[in-house]
């Protein structure tokens, strides 16, 4: 098990992720913010390439293209299945700054068969 939110989760994420099919132009550098947890804010950022997350680490990506930031209740209930991210961005529960269509491109890709059994191995690996 790896704590949700460490450098141990995100590592993790990228080695669940390496059987995500390519995905041409599925491109984005994406900083995530987490606010109002336990530890306070956590940032962290990833690194799509063609539909696969070739980068996950702890800290601030200078050059990001999209950066989304949520309560930690709202990323916890996300990462759980317990709310649709997509839903949450549509509510506004998710802030979003900077190139809103690069995201866009990338929505569809969340709702695909791999995608879910990524977050489904992701969460069987995730400690809250």
């Amino acid at each position: 098990m790896a704590k949700w939110l460490s450098q141990e989760w995100l590592d993790e994420s990228v080695r669940l992720a390496a059987g995500q099919p390519e995905r041409p132009g599925a491109t984005a550098r994406l900083q995530y913010r987490v606010t109002d947890g336990p530890e306070g804010e956590v940032a962290y950022y990833w690194i799509v390439v063609d539909g696969h997350l070739v980068e996950s680490r702890l800290g601030e990506l200078e050059d990001a293209e999209v950066t989304l930031t949520e309560t930690y209740d709202d990323a916890a209930a996300i990462q759980r299945g317990e709310l649709d991210a997509t839903a949450a961005f549509m509510q506004g529960r998710i802030r979003v700054d900077g190139d809103v269509a690069k995201l866009m491109a990338l929505l569809p890709i969340t709702s695909s068969p791999e995608f879910k059994e990524f977050s489904s191995s992701l969460l069987g690996i995730t400690e809250f």
